[in-house]
């Protein structure tokens, strides 16, 4: 029997006046949730605060009252805006002391730039003598970690990084020896072509008695929906074999929309599909401005499969270099079923592929008329014997109607793909 082992609790603590004003996005959060979850630590909260003495000690106090482990991100730097480590001095009733090993590292790293040293970088070796210093391989400000009444603090450097790399080398494992942690274990699928709430609807007749210590999760996004089962347990084979059996389940709950039963986007499920088979594609991209060559090519191994790209967002460019007839421009608009079609043929013999996808569509806030509104899109696939358009009516803003045109297009090329070549 599988029991679910108490959580340990952590909460991250972002400190930048720069966050708050949204000049810089918070991007160490996420990865730090992430590499915390895959060993059993639940982030409970995530605050942002300024750089404001008052404010991380009132973060400080109230994150410790239910969480274990707290992580703290910025205000590491040499200048006078950055208080973090006085802060934590006061906090943890330290005094501040110059740490000979990063002091080390900093010369050397401003020896290795050929930069002048001053006194002001030296101050990055001054840290609370309450820490133990965790070494900076990949810059100047170390992190520090504490433990205080039965909680871990951890400060680390703002620059993401730097701060990868100290969650990686330092961090994870000193929280794998200090701690008993429980074991987490995630499965996750790809569906596309229906709604969040009606995948609910047809999963929750067969799907609704899961173990308590068992939870499905919906994360819906850009027209797709994954679903993901996650089990926190102190048995790691258990509760293997019991995710799986759930997994086995679900997956044939949803297989009519599934796209990959693994958590993986679906730009790389239409790469390795294409690599298996030895083909190629490529896109001609109007409305999407090249951001599902953008999107294929973030995949590693793309080169395996994608040729590269025509961004034919003026008339002159579809004419010109993708041979699209100008009567039709002039007789159907370059938002048409007959223009999306010359596109593919095109970019199929400019590009010596043998699937294409194509876009054209008006994605705002301006450019509608009556006939064709503010979001209407022309998508295309196809090879050199077929192609298949569609007509679609996006409503949100710019940037939203680009990103749900071009996921609306690659689960397009991945159908026609996968019944082209009766996968």
């Amino acid at each position: 029997m599988i029991t679910a082992m108490k959580e340990i609790n952590a909460s991250i603590i972002t400190i930048g006046d720069e966050l708050l004003i949204g000049q810089t996005i918070d991007t160490n959060s996420a990865f730090i949730a992430t590499e915390l979850n895959k060993i059993g630590i639940w982030v409970k909260r995530r605050v942002a605060i300024g750089d404001v003495k008052e404010e991380i000690l009132d973060a400080l106090q109230a994150e410790s009252k239910d969480c274990q482990v707290i992580i703290i991100t910025g205000g590491l730097g040499p200048t006078a805006d950055d208080i973090t480590k006085p802060t934590l001095a006061e906090y943890f009733k330290a005094k501040m002391i110059v740490d000979e090993g990063v002091l080390q590292n900093v010369k050397d790293i401003f020896t290795r730039f050929n930069r002048p040293f001053t006194e002001r970088n030296a101050k990055q070796a001054e840290v609370p003598d309450a820490c133990t210093v965790l070494p900076n391989k990949r810059g100047t400000a170390p992190g520090m970690w504490f433990e205080k009444e039965g909680v871990i603090y951890v400060s680390l450097p703002g620059v993401p990084h730097e701060m990868a790399g100290l969650i990686e080398d330092s961090v994870i494992p000193k929280l794998k020896e200090k701690l008993q942690l429980a074991v987490v274990i995630h499965r996750t699928l790809l569906t596309a072509g229906i709604g969040e709430s009606f995948l609910a609807d047809a999963i929750a007749p067969d799907f609704k008695t899961l173990p308590a210590h068992i939870k499905l999760a919906y994360l819906p996004a850009f027209g797709m929906v994954r679903l993901r089962l996650t089990v926190r347990s102190d048995n790691a084979a258990e509760a293997e074999q019991e995710v799986d059996r759930q997994f086995e389940q679900l997956t044939g709950l949803v297989k009519q929309w599934m796209v990959a039963d693994k958590d993986i986007k679906i730009e790389e499920v239409i790469g390795s599909i294409l690599k298996e088979k030895s083909k190629f594609m490529a896109s001609a991209e109007s409305c999407t401005g090249g951001y599902i060559a953008h999107l294929i090519t973030s995949a590693p191994g793309a080169s395996s499969s994608f040729k590269g790209s025509v961004v034919c967002y003026a008339n002159e460019a579809k004419e010109n270099i993708l041979g699209v007839q100008h009567d039709t421009i002039v007789t159907h608009g370059a938002v048409s079923e007959e223009t999306i079609r010359e596109m593919i043929s095109g970019v199929i013999s400019v590009m010596n592929v043998d699937y294409a996808v194509a876009t054209s569509g008006i994605m705002g806030p301006n450019g509608g008329t009556p006939e064709k509104p503010v979001g209407t899109v022309w998508i295309a696939v196809g090879d050199k014997d077929k192609t298949v358009a569609k007509k679609h009516f996006f409503r949100y803003d710019r940037k939203r109607n680009i990103e749900l045109t071009a996921h609306t297009a690659l689960n397009m090329l991945r159908l026609f793909i996968l019944e082209a070549e009766g996968v």
